[in-house]
């Protein structure tokens, strides 16, 4: 059976953000991450409304949402607030907030800043302290290039709810603003009392073997090793994946989630639970 799903519009910073909710349970709400859209995370949407109340949304720039003067991380947090603001006002309760990559640091930021109006988090390869910047002088030609590349491979998608109206120069100033606040986001973890549960991935950089990309991933690792020294009641988890786990492992996701907290920690990434599905089950 499938969730009804209920769909409505906010309005925030002149940008027209719309959202989707359905699925009946304790209420989730699944914070995209740069070039994601709500559309490329159905079907972890879909698994979760078996047994949670889910509400997805578009970043400004991003699948059905306008465009934006400006995509700076303030901005993009922006559109959070409002959205969570908007469904408090249509009664929502202090939800579990799941970010994936820089949608994981949004949620991050703002349960710091809002501690009263989290029940939870969920971080998916994301909100990372790394103890080394990954864009150095050195690394800013292959950045470059990199996002050059993914914004021409937005190009077929275009007008759809999978486009991402982003310019190559400002995907490149996210990922480096992003950079510098992993730098300090661990004061950000100090000030949260909810319970976190972080979902990795084990070659966030790509299996390639390269040099650089095998030094990313150590860099990742050790980042989330950095975390639990300051955090260690955080519960963390390994997949082995890139960093699109949140499509290519979307159920096995939504079964960690729906465990949480701890049970990524007791079961690990070789451990998961049985898979199912949401036939038969309860929604509105």
């Amino acid at each position: 059976m499938t969730a009804k799903t209920h769909h409505f519009t906010v309005h925030h910073d002149g940008v027209t953000i719309p959202v989707s909710r359905g699925g009946r349970g304790r209420p989730l709400v699944l914070c995209p991450g740069l070039l994601t859209t709500q559309a490329g995370l159905h079907e972890l949407a879909e698994s979760l409304r078996c047994d949670h109340d889910v509400v997805t949304f578009d970043l400004r720039g991003h699948g059905r949402s306008s465009a934006a003067g400006r995509y700076s991380f303030a901005a993009l947090l922006g559109d959070l607030v409002a959205v969570l603001a908007e469904l408090a006002r249509r009664g929502m309760p202090a939800p579990v907030l799941v970010g994936h990559s820089l949608g994981a640091d949004l949620i991050v930021h703002y349960a710091a800043e809002h501690p009263d109006a989290v029940a939870e988090l969920v971080l998916i390869d994301g909100a990372n302290p790394v103890p080394e910047p990954f864009i150095t002088e050195a690394d800013l030609p292959e950045f470059r290039a990199m996002a050059e590349d993914l914004r021409r491979e937005t190009e077929p998608v275009r007008g759809t709810a999978r486009q991402v109206l982003l310019t190559a120069r400002e995907i490149l100033d996210l990922n480096l603003e992003v950079d510098v606040l992993r730098s300090v986001i661990l004061d950000r973890y100090r000030t949260i009392s909810c319970p976190i549960t972080a979902i990795m991935s084990t070659s966030m950089a790509g299996d390639s073997g390269a040099e650089r990309a095998r030094w990313r991933n150590q860099n990742w690792r050790a980042g989330v090793e950095r975390l639990v020294r300051e955090r260690p009641d955080i519960t963390t988890g390994w997949l082995d994946a890139g960093h699109g786990l949140v499509v290519t492992h979307a159920v096995e996701i939504a079964q960690l989630i729906r465990g949480t907290p701890g049970a990524v920690g007791r079961r690990g990434a070789d451990q998961l639970p049985g898979t199912g599905d949401c036939s038969g089950a309860d929604h509105r």
